[in-house]
């Protein structure tokens, strides 16, 4: 059975002793502000999906059994948080994770943050994007956003139950709640 935990100072805890983490959630939820965060804080690799694993310049797909060879080499490390989501390559890196942060804020968080970044980014290509692939919006993405609790939220629940049943879930449902753990983290910080 997984267990699923709120933020507070058990998650706190959690996430201070993990070594591999797995952060994902809808787009625009702030899965990368967090797990950049968490990298500098404790100085963990980060690894981007987008950025990372999946995407070529021009917004072309790696070719699947590139990308997944491709995580199968990041996951192999020891120290490391992944920012991402893919279903289908979730449970090889629930297999090595310590822990899985659920980014969770309402529909209207997520669009908020995915127009925010636009605007930030428009033109340009963000940080935990691969090269050569401009931040954009367009009907599909926004459709994938306004669907994503009913679409991949299944998919994500479902590859939990099949994890190892100790591994831990911190759901975070909004933007205070992120800070909230970043100030607790912090202020309790011990270097690793």
């Amino acid at each position: 059975m997984v267990k699923y935990l709120k933020t507070g100072p058990e998650a706190a805890s959690l996430v201070r002793d993990a070594r591999r983490i797995c952060v994902i959630g809808c787009s625009g939820s702030g899965k990368s502000t967090l797990s950049q965060a968490l990298c500098r804080l404790f100085n963990l690799t980060y690894i981007s999906m987008d950025r990372d694993v999946f995407w070529l310049s021009g917004w072309k797909l790696r070719p699947r059994p590139e990308a997944v060879e491709r995580m199968k080499g990041f996951i192999a490390g020891d120290r490391w948080i992944i920012d991402g989501n893919s279903p289908g390559t979730l449970p090889a890196r629930l297999a090595r994770a310590d822990l899985v942060i659920w980014m969770r804020p309402p529909r209207a968080v997520s669009l908020y943050g995915v127009f925010s970044r636009w605007f930030k980014y428009h033109g340009t290509v963000r940080p935990e994007m691969a090269e050569g692939c401009p931040e954009k919006i367009d009907w599909a993405f926004l459709k994938y956003v306004w669907n994503f609790e009913a679409k991949e939220v299944p998919q994500f629940q479902e590859q939990f139950e099949k994890a190892r049943g100790d591994l831990p879930v911190i759901m975070v449902t909004s933007r205070k709640q992120s800070a909230e753990l970043l100030s607790e983290l912090a202020k309790n910080h011990r270097e690793v």
